[in-house]
């Protein structure tokens, strides 16, 4: 849509709509923060941003010269490798571990219990996240109160991974059984089993209840709810209910540790870690040393997709190398990860609106029930963004609520995964707009321009559940409406030719998505980059690759500020001794927070570089432009190459300096990311079966860095989002025991399984970010079920709000149509 036709929709719009958005066009935030001066640059004039440079390690990945976690096992010739005992049960108390036939074996080095001087005793929380964590600390290293199965309990060093795994069945464990509850809704029964004692946990969470094995309850309101339901025409509140199971990371890379103490009598950990800084700290406190003394590298990582946010095999790893007096490796099975690590979490959503005859939507009230599984690690955090991130796509409803509770179960832990709640919450919302939309006989897409989100629009539904304005955000940079176009005319939205069998049907269903950008006032990234005699420079950076190619956006961002080409810059990340300090990869913060960092620290140098060059040319500093490797005169045309002002300012004869920047950066703000996701479906209406023929994904990330690098992101995100949508999830018997321990019991979707897929980048410029830069990562995982089971209801008149989508719903939804 050009700028001129928006101009004249907003034109069209009923005056109270129009008066209301420029009122809010108008609305002063309270704290607000200052934005950044504005960077915008024609497409023309940008040297490395925006281009399609090669992921720097690319080649390697495809040859297999990329170096994992366990691939440095070879540094180690002493090498112990760990296996973890887990509970076999869902919930008991260990009363005796018989580990003499264990230790008698040739070979095994340690067995460890939660009795060992080698296993701390403290309370903690595995969650990777800010200082205090807002989670509650309430699992130890090794359990004696199990609460899942899959709870480690015990672990084994041994010389090799056939004598760890033949020790660890050999370790005979009693416990004195309780009965497990497995559901929700029962947890909260006062005649429920309790899973946790007031004394076992610490840093509670707001609302926590452990007599009702409440790990946290919430609420947030924004004007009169009940008074505008109450209000409003019957026939015009609709409420619907939803419901999302367990997904998996299905992490291409298990999480491995290499835990050895160096030389200096420090402790080293190489590990497969989304947060490196976060772990070092956490390390320091569980096992009483100092932070000092604790080093975190992170090699290439296969992958983490928020499950490497968690410190979650570190501390067994840690407690191993104690008690064997040797390095040790510990990496997990693929069977440990679909049973024993982390997952999304399940959750249970009702969802009701309130419209006007117009279209326009009065109140919105939204209710979360979810299941944090037998421990708390994320569980409030994530349980508020099914609210925070899908509900401000229309925050110019008046009357708002957001309302949940976080409940533990003896399944296993719920955690950071892509999208953090907002895939829940996205489901729960966007689906139930197509079904306002259809009840009431509106256009789902005419429906949600009306009342979604635009340029200039004041945010305060993100901040539903905070004390004040403070995180309340103005809407600076948003090309939804250009997504919803440029996507219907990608999915033959408004062309689309039915099949000429009776019994099979077409549809096509849409949702509109957003997500953040780091967390708002809980964010901090660092670099600092030098400058080599030869004009080429080294970049120290906190922040995380996990495989997204942040260190190529790193370089490229750095680039276009010195003037150089992203070759000429070495990334060298997250290294606790060696990097500056990050908070990690999680929260969709890279670009928008480490990749400002860089951009500031790269202005940091080239102040510098500009005044060697003014040095070098007899040039005022205000003529000089650092740019094709060079620093040149904007009125003379003198230049001097960046290679000449590195040998001069290292080794010149008069003055000397050794060409450094620096740059930290933390804000308040979070812009969204917006984007449309369009599905189109054909379903048999005498099967339930149906064929999903094409999607397409529209997104606002702002500037694309490394648009090639967009483009693997969003279709990535969508492949997971398509698994959460038809595919997956996790089965338990009345027991608690996990029915899924591999991919081909998961039925995680094939490549030759999956549809046809349009990426599209719609360019906006945010004013916050490195060169107008949002973030894209967590976005696409957020589209596809709402998207899928509008299509379903487009196609054949019935509604699935359940994951995943599958032929037995539609055909039961059908029978009783």
């Amino acid at each position: 849509m050009s700028n001129m036709e928006e101009t004249q929709e907003q034109n069209d719009r009923p005056d109270g709509i129009r008066a209301e958005e420029e009122a809010a066009e108008s609305d002063a935030i309270p704290g607000e923060s200052e934005v950044a001066e504005d960077d915008r640059n024609p497409r023309d004039e940008r040297d490395q941003v925006t281009e399609d440079v090669e992921k720097d390690d690319a080649r390697k990945i495809v040859t297999g010269e990329a170096r994992y976690t366990a691939d440095y096992r070879d540094r180690f010739p002493e090498l112990a490798e760990g296996k973890v005992i887990r509970s076999d049960i869902a919930h008991g108390y260990v009363r005796d571990i018989d580990t003499s036939e264990a230790e008698a074996m040739d070979g095994v080095y340690a067995v460890i219990t939660p009795w060992d001087d080698a296993v701390p005793d403290k309370a903690y929380s595995s969650s990777g996240q800010s200082y205090p964590e807002p989670s509650p600390w309430d699992m130890r290293v090794l359990r004696k109160h199990v609460r899942y199965v899959g709870d480690p309990v015990a672990a084994v060093a041994a010389a090799d991974t056939e004598t760890a795994d033949r020790a660890a069945r050999k370790v005979d464990i009693e416990y004195e059984e309780r009965e497990p509850v497995l559901d929700p809704e029962a947890a909260t029964e006062p005649d429920a089993p309790q899973l946790f004692d007031s004394d076992e946990v610490e840093n509670a969470q707001h609302g926590a209840d452990y007599e009702r094995n409440l790990e946290s309850h919430f609420e947030g309101e924004i004007g009169d709810v009940e008074r505008a339901f109450d209000s409003a025409d019957d026939e015009r509140v609709i409420e619907t209910e939803w419901e999302t199971p367990y997904q998996s990371h299905c992490v291409p890379e298990p999480h491995t540790t290499i835990a050895h103490t160096d030389e200096d009598d420090r402790y080293n950990f190489i590990t497969a870690t989304q947060v490196p800084f976060h772990t070092r700290r956490q390390i320091a406190h569980l096992f009483d040393v100092p932070i000092r003394d604790v080093r975190v590298t992170k090699p290439r990582i296969g992958a983490g997709f928020g499950a490497k946010q968690e410190m979650a095999i570190e501390p067994i790893a840690f407690a191993l190398h104690r008690a064997a007096d040797k390095p040790v490796k510990l990496e997990m099975t693929r069977r440990e990860e679909f049973f024993a690590l982390r997952f999304r979490h399940p959750m249970q959503m009702r969802m009701r609106t309130a419209v006007d005859d117009d279209g326009t939507i009065e109140a919105m009230d939204l209710y979360t029930l979810s299941n944090s599984g037998a421990y708390g690690t994320h569980g409030m955090t994530v349980a508020n963004n099914v609210g925070t991130k899908p509900l401000p796509l229309y925050p110019r409803v008046p009357n708002v609520r957001f309302e949940g509770d976080v409940v533990h179960t003896n399944l296993p832990m719920g955690a950071a995964m892509r999208g953090y709640g907002a895939p829940q919450g996205h489901f729960a919302v966007e689906a139930h707009m197509d079904e306002v939309a259809r009840r009431l006989d509106l256009d789902p897409v005419e429906f949600r321009e009306r009342n979604a989100v635009r340029e200039g629009d004041v945010d305060r539904s993100v901040a539903i559940l905070k004390d004040g304005d403070r995180f309340a955000r103005k809407i600076r940079s948003c090309g939804l409406r250009e997504c919803i176009e440029r996507g219907k005319e990608a999915i033959g939205y408004d062309d689309l030719d039915q099949p000429s069998e009776d019994h099979l049907h077409r549809g096509v269903g849409m949702a509109l998505i957003a997500q953040g950008s780091g967390v708002a006032g809980r964010e901090l990234g660092a670099a600092q980059i030098q400058m080599n005699e030869d004009g080429s420079f080294h970049l120290q950076v906190g922040g995380v690759d996990t495989g997204t190619g942040s260190d190529t956006m790193f370089s490229q961002v750095a680039a276009e500020v010195l003037g150089c080409d992203p070759e000429d810059i070495v990334v060298i990340s997250s290294d606790t001794d060696l990097t500056p300090f990050d908070y990690g990869a999680y929260a969709s913060s890279t670009t928008y927070i480490s990749g400002q960092a860089v951009k500031e620290a790269a202005e940091d140098a080239r102040e510098r570089l500009l005044h060697w060059g003014s040095k070098m040319l007899d040039e005022p500093v205000e003529t000089l432009v650092a740019r094709d490797g060079e620093v040149y005169s904007q009125e003379s045309g003198e230049r001097v190459s960046l290679k000449e002002i590195g040998y001069e300012a290292t080794y010149g004869h008069d003055e000397r300096e050794h060409i450094l920047g620096k740059g930290s950066h933390s804000t308040d703000e979070s812009p969204p990311p917006y984007g449309a996701q369009f599905v189109d479906v054909t379903v048999d209406e005498e099967t339930g079966e149906y064929e999903i023929n094409e999607m397409a994904f529209a997104a606002d990330c702002g500037v694309a860095i490394n648009p090639a690098l967009v483009e693997g992101q969003i279709e990535g995100g969508e492949h997971m989002s398509l698994e959460y949508a038809t595919s997956g999830g996790l089965e338990f018997d009345e027991e608690g025991n996990p029915e899924v321990l591999g991919f081909r019991q998961y039925g995680m979707p094939r490549t030759t399984d999956h549809p046809p897929m349009e990426t599209i980048i719609v360019e906006t410029h945010e004013p916050t970010g490195p060169f107008g830069a949002k973030s894209i990562a967590e976005l696409p995982t957020n589209g596809v079920p709402p998207a899928l089971s509008n299509a379903i209801r487009d196609a054949v008149g019935v509604r699935v709000n359940s994951l995943p989508i599958s032929a037995e719903k539609i055909r039961k939804a059908l029978d009783v149509k």
